[in-house]
C-alpha cells in the first residue's frame, strides 16, 4: 500500500485488498504516522485545507473492543468539516463503514507556548462547542490494530461542529473548565430512542486532559505540524462509536454548559 493507494481508498470509500504480508505502516504506530503524514501531503498537493485534528480512542471503556489501547490522532480538513448552529445535514454514503461519536470540539486562537501545561492549554483556547465524528475503516468489521487506526487518517471521516462557546464565558480558567467538562454528560440518540448514555471523565478524565496528551503526542511526532490558531481539535467520543445509516437523525443531548446537537443522515 502507498500513500496514493490509501487516499484512493479515502476517496472511493472502499475497503483495503486484502494483503499477504502487511507493509510496516500497518505494523508499526510510528510508521503508520509517517504514512499518514505523506498521505496528508498528498492531499493538501490537491488543494484540500488542513483546519485541525481528531484525537481518536481517548475513552478508554472502549479500547478492549477495538484492541486498541492508546490514544490516536489524525487530521482534519475543509473538505471533512461542518460548522453548524445545532442542526446539520449530511451523506452518509461516501464513508466505509461509518460510525457516529458524540464529542467535544476546541477552536484554537494561538500556537500553546512549548511544554505548555493546561494552564497555558486554556490560555491558547478562543471557543468549546458539541460535536460529532462520523469515523470510518477501511478494514473490514472494524477489525483492526493502532498502526491501522493511524494509517487510515485516525479513522477520520467527517467532524460536525455545533454552537461555539466562548471558553473564557464558560469557564474562569483551566482547572473550572475540567471540572466542568468532566462532569458533564451527553445522552446520545437516533431517531428519538436512547442509544447510549457517556460523561466528559471517559475521555481521559476530560476533554481538556485528553487534548493536553494530544498536544505532547502530535509535537513529540517527527515531521507533525503544530497547532495553528483557527484550528479545531476534536477529543474523542464519550460513548461508544455507533453505526448509522442514511435517513437516520441523530441527537446528542448534553448537559449545561453545551448545547444540544442534531444530525440527519441521507
Amino acid at each position: 500500500m502507498t500513500p496514493k493507494t490509501l487516499l484512493q481508498h479515502h476517496d472511493n470509500g472502499q475497503l483495503w485488498p486484502p494483503l499477504a504480508e502487511e507493509p510496516e505502516c500497518f505494523t508499526d504506530v510510528p510508521a503508520a504516522y509517517q504514512m499518514a503524514l505523506q498521505v496528508a501531503a498528498l492531499r493538501e498537493d490537491r488543494g484540500e485545507d488542513p483546519r485541525g485534528f481528531k484525537i481518536g480512542f481517548t475513552n478508554r471503556h472502549i479500547w478492549p473492543r477495538y484492541n486498541v489501547f492508546a490514544p490516536i490522532w489524525g487530521r482534519v480538513w475543509h473538505s471533512t468539516l461542518v460548522l453548524c448552529d445545532g442542526q446539520a445535514t449530511l451523506p452518509a454514503g461516501r464513508l466505509c463503514q461509518p460510525r457516529i461519536e458524540p464529542e467535544v470540539v476546541f477552536g484554537f486562537k494561538s500556537t500553546p507556548v512549548a511544554g505548555a501545561g493546561l494552564d497555558a492549554l486554556f490560555d491558547a483556547l478562543d471557543w468549546v462547542a458539541p460535536g460529532f465524528e462520523l469515523v470510518q475503516t477501511h478494514r473490514p468489521d472494524w477489525k483492526f490494530n493502532a498502526a491501522h487506526c493511524v494509517a487510515d487518517g485516525g479513522l477520520h471521516g467527517r467532524l460536525v461542529v455545533g454552537p461555539q462557546l466562548p471558553v473564557a464565558r464558560v469557564a474562569a480558567d483551566a482547572q473550572a473548565l475540567h471540572d466542568l467538562l468532566a462532569a458533564a454528560t451527553v445522552n446520545l440518540r437516533c431517531d428519538g430512542q436512547s442509544v447510549e448514555a457517556g460523561t466528559g471523565a471517559n475521555v481521559l478524565g476530560s476533554p481538556l486532559q485528553a487534548l493536553h496528551h494530544f498536544l505532547n503526542e502530535l509535537r513529540a511526532c517527527p515531521g507533525a505540524p503544530d497547532i495553528a490558531p483557527g484550528d479545531v481539535v476534536t477529543t474523542g467520543t464519550w460513548t461508544d462509536a455507533w453505526p448509522v445509516l442514511p435517513g437516520q437523525q441523530w441527537q446528542a443531548e448534553f448537559s449545561a454548559p453545551l448545547p444540544g446537537l442534531g444530525l440527519l443522515l441521507r
